[in-house]
Formats: C-alpha cells, sequence, structure tokens
C-alpha cells in the first residue's frame, strides 16, 4: 500500500479533458507559417514558438497545502 498515498502536495490544472484540440490548433499554425516562409523564401519558424504548454487549457501543476486538503494527497 505505498502507493495508495501521494507523497508530494502538487495537483494538476486543468479546465480541459483533453489537449487535442489546442495540439491540433497549434500544429495547424505552425506548418501554415512553415509553408508560408517557404513560399516568400524567408526564415522558417523555430517549434518552440508553437505549442506553449503554459497558454493550453491543461496549464500545468500546482503544489497544494496537504494539511488543509488531506483527500488530495490519497490518490
Amino acid at each position: 500500500m505505498s502507493r495508495s498515498y501521494r507523497h508530494t502536495p502538487i495537483t494538476g490544472i486543468t479546465v480541459a479533458e483533453s489537449d487535442k484540440p489546442f495540439k491540433v490548433l497549434e500544429h495547424r499554425r505552425e506548418r501554415r507559417a512553415v509553408n508560408a516562409a517557404l513560399s516568400t523564401g524567408g526564415d522558417i519558424p523555430s517549434p518552440k514558438a508553437f505549442g506553449n504548454p503554459g497558454a493550453s487549457e491543461k496549464d500545468g501543476k500546482a503544489f497544494f497545502d496537504a494539511a488543509r486538503h488531506p483527500k488530495l494527497m490519497r490518490k
């Protein structure tokens, strides 16, 4: 039973069920920017410029107070 208790008080933050719509839109935006750069002869944009996980609906994790929320410490 050592795995039934969360050892670090970190939980996910989300307002969406899935990242898929965000990823689809970001990949489409990247492909259009690359195609536009190739057709004009410009520089190809960096892949890091697209798909910022902090801008998505599922935007990461946060610490919580384990003493105030003991039920969140159960897995």
